[in-house]
């Protein structure tokens, strides 16, 4: 068995990975900012956690001891998380190649360096600087997740109005989907490039409307479904049509499926 190290461990898809990678009978850690209290809920069992920081380095030393593969699942939406993502990455690339790190996956977006949208801009930086390495390096990029689309609708249903931005298909893919093809990247036989880039899909492919409509039906949510236009360099990358890779249909946990499991929640 491999012994990993998921690094944004306790975020939306690291949890997927930490469960996934704990079921498959690997060793695992987590390395995090902030980890969760002993009794708390979010901490699984079997699984070490370690505080540290990839934007100073505190903690990645002892956090990344003894690993074979590092698994990248942090996130850096805002402020100066956003401003030293790619910094960040190089950090724990160099720390984990001190700790004789075999390999890093790290989850990134698909065609996010064909937008100038600033947080695309800084996941494509950290592909960069991944590339950089001198560890092996796989990039997984994925779309958009199920939880992005409904938490949209969601906002705007507490104004009685359900948005969609015209010109815009989704591919979405459910967290679960998405970490279990970053673990298979993390435990495949050697052999790999040195740095390699896999893009993976949800499983169909619909627009924003007929994604409205799907969660008003399993919410029982109401609100007038609406078309806006979406300005910017969001929108321009949505239209193009670069957050969809239909030949690469990867999961089979559709946007519909992943909000029955939900419906208490949503």
């Amino acid at each position: 068995m491999t012994s990993i190290c998921v690094a944004g461990g306790t975020g939306q898809v690291g949890r997927e990975v930490v469960r996934l990678a704990v079921a498959a009978g690997h060793t695992v850690s987590v390395l995090s900012r902030h980890v969760p209290a002993m009794a708390s809920a979010d901490r699984l069992d079997g699984v070490t956690y370690f505080a540290a920081d990839v934007t100073t380095g505190d903690g990645l030393a002892a956090a990344l001891t003894g690993t074979d593969v590092v698994i990248d699942c942090l996130e850096g939406q805002f402020g100066k998380a956003k401003k030293q993502f790619a910094d960040g990455g190089a950090r724990l690339a160099a720390a984990a190649h001190l700790a004789g790190v075999a390999r890093i996956v790290a989850l990134s977006i698909i065609n996010c360096d064909l937008s100038t949208y600033s947080y695309y801009v800084s996941k494509a930086e950290k592909e960069r600087a991944y590339a950089e390495s001198p560890l092996q390096t796989v990039v997984v990029r994925a779309p958009q997740f199920h939880s992005l689309i409904a938490m949209v609708f969601a906002a705007g249903a507490r104004l009685g109005l359900v948005p969609t931005f015209n010109g815009a298909r989704f591919q979405t893919i459910s967290p679960a989907d998405a970490a279990a093809s970053l673990l298979e990247a993390a435990t495949s036989e050697s052999g790999a490039p040195p740095h390699s880039v896999r893009t993976v899909g949800g499983p169909e492919e619909l627009t924003m409307r007929q994604m409205a409509e799907d969660w008003k039906r399993v919410t029982g949510a109401r609100g007038k479904i609406i078309g806006l236009p979406l300005p910017g360099p969001m929108g321009a990358y949505l239209r193009a049509g670069h957050n969809l890779v239909p030949e690469q249909r990867v999961g089979s946990e559709t946007f519909v499926s992943w909000l029955e499991k939900r419906r208490e929640t949503l």
